[in-house]
């Protein structure tokens, strides 16, 4: 397990040394977005027409509560958002906008892990239910895009980060923690459903 900090803009070489079960520390730049806003990413807008340049970026699974103050906007909590919302857009937002890692919970299907490795990119968990903690390593909010349009919580704030603590859980060979853990949880449950069908016998 090692312990690394990421800066973005953020290498493809530099994302496939990531393994999973190392700490990644997050510097520079993450952009929020969540489901209505990946389904805008790929429904309604191109790399070349979005207003951040997302490549070699991150995206951070995350609605942000927010408050707005004669000095800008403050972030008040932005926790992780569950991620398996996001799986059905994820692969094509990968590809197109060549993302290098999302932060989230809950990780993600085998068919985004799948693109990670094809394209260079992986999932880091963020720790769900210390939105506070997690909220202080956010220095700045450098923008917000289509808040308008989506709404707050869905719209795309640009947050510079210092030191935002997450695990790799799936790296840029496929391998998908989350998904092992669902098998062996599934096979645990059945050996227990069959000795209680058994001693009921």
């Amino acid at each position: 397990m090692n312990k690394t900090r990421l800066i973005t803009p953020v290498d493809e070489e530099e994302v496939r040394k990531v393994r999973v079960g190392d700490i990644i520390l997050v510097n520079g730049i993450v952009v929020t977005a969540r489901d209505t806003g990946h389904k805008f990413l790929i429904e309604e807008t191109t790399p070349e027409k979005f207003p951040v340049n997302l490549k070699n970026g991150i995206i951070y699974h995350a609605g942000p509560i927010v408050r707005k103050s004669e000095h800008g906007w403050e972030i008040m909590a932005a926790g992780p958002t569950t991620s398996e919302r996001m799986n059905f857009y994820t692969p094509e937002v990968i590809k197109r906008y060549q993302i290098r890692a999302i932060i989230g919970k809950g990780g993600m299907s085998n068919n985004v892990a799948r693109a990670m490795r094809r394209f260079g990119a992986i999932y880091l968990s963020a720790v769900g239910g210390a939105a506070q903690f997690l909220t202080s390593t956010i220095k700045k909010v450098e923008d917000v895009f289509m808040a308008d349009k989506l709404g707050l919580t869905e719209a795309f704030w640009v947050l510079k980060v210092e030191d935002f603590p997450t695990i790799c859980t799936i790296d840029s060979t496929g391998r998908n923690w989350h998904e092992k853990i669902f098998e062996e949880s599934e096979k645990k449950a059945k050996a227990m459903m069959e000795r209680i069908w058994k001693n009921r016998s």
